[in-house]
């Protein structure tokens, strides 16, 4: 079984041979590879031919790292984002130039591993500027939020016909709309303002033949049943820091929806190794009864974090994948 067959059995909710990896991003390719990836600003400021030729080593890189680490599945970079006012996200190509990369992902991949590309889909609260004036919008002028989310939608269903068309296996939705304390939307605001966009979305992208992924960070407890009875295959983060425990919410979504991550970022930048490793084991331990389970981390595995936390993580998950896994406690 290929890494992609495996990546999509378990999203829609098939039985495997083992546990998937999948990364939703993973800025480690260049500790792990001959060839740094060409990214974000030095990517823009190349000619067009250079442009085209650091595409395709792109592609190499990364099939060759995830291949090599046994990643089941890859994200292709996005469009710009910060981090913080001014300072762009690593994993980012400008213009047209994800899908691009897309189409040599899937040459250099073939059928070895599932491509997963970013779209849009639902309107989320925005970071930082804007917060507050969209809060009052959703009190003062809801017909305004009901057109930011018809457009927000429309412009998902494009993504996920390109998508489609590109080569990708499955698109995901990043929509951050909940935090540590709950989710942002009332639930009049959920049942107007987004839970009937995300159908539409996830019918969509059924239509298509990909598979659809949500991500959100934050404890999304409150609406895990609407998730999980809404046609979404996958949901992405399982957020620890939120409260998120893979166990509660595996308990809670059954084998309607498939969970992927779960694995606390800011301990794979500070450790110790023992603390990853235990807490990969319980991750394994909880999400692997019954399938639907995607083990990786909550968020971003960004440059800083260690590759000695990243390999006890991965060494953690290669003992604990079979399914004949038997709990070593």
């Amino acid at each position: 079984m290929t890494g992609r067959d495996r990546f999509l059995t378990t999203l829609r909710g098939g039985m495997t041979d083992r546990i998937p990896l999948w990364e939703i991003e993973f800025h480690l390719f260049d500790q792990y590879a001959e060839h740094p990836l060409i990214l974000g600003r030095t990517f823009e400021s190349l000619e067009r031919d250079e442009k085209e030729r650091a595409l395709r080593q792109n592609a190499e890189t990364m099939v060759q790292v995830a291949l090599r680490l046994e990643h089941d599945a890859l994200s292709c970079p996005g469009g710009y984002w910060e981090v913080a006012p001014g300072v762009p996200a690593y994993y980012w190509l400008p213009e047209d130039y994800p899908w691009r990369q897309l189409v040599e992902l899937r040459r250099e991949a073939g059928d070895k591993l599932a491509l997963v590309m970013f779209t849009s889909g639902m309107i989320m609260p925005p970071a930082g500027k804007g917060y507050e004036e969209f809060c009052y919008r959703l009190f003062d002028s809801p017909g305004d939020v009901d057109r930011l989310a018809a457009a927000e939608l429309a412009s998902g269903i494009r993504g996920v016909t390109r998508a489609g068309e590109l080569g990708a296996d499955a698109v995901c939705c990043g929509c951050d709309i909940a935090d540590n304390h709950g989710v942002f939307f009332s639930p009049p605001q959920l049942d107007r303002f987004w839970l009937p966009y995300l159908h539409r979305w996830t019918a969509v992208v059924r239509e298509t033949g990909l598979c659809s992924i949500l991500h959100s960070d934050g404890n999304l407890t409150a609406i895990l049943d609407h998730l999980a009875s809404g046609g979404l295959d996958a949901l992405q983060a399982i957020d620890p820091v939120a409260g998120m425990n893979m166990e509660t919410v595996k308990h809670a979504v059954g084998n309607r929806l498939t969970l992927c991550g779960n694995l606390d970022c800011g301990l794979l930048q500070f450790g110790p190794i023992e603390k990853i490793a235990e807490q990969t084991r319980r991750i394994m331990e909880a999400g692997k009864p019954g399938g639907r389970f995607v083990f990786g981390s909550t968020n971003a595995v960004f440059k800083e974090i260690p590759l000695c936390h990243y390999e006890a993580a991965l060494a953690a998950w290669r003992r604990c994948r079979l399914l004949e896994f038997v709990s070593e406690s």
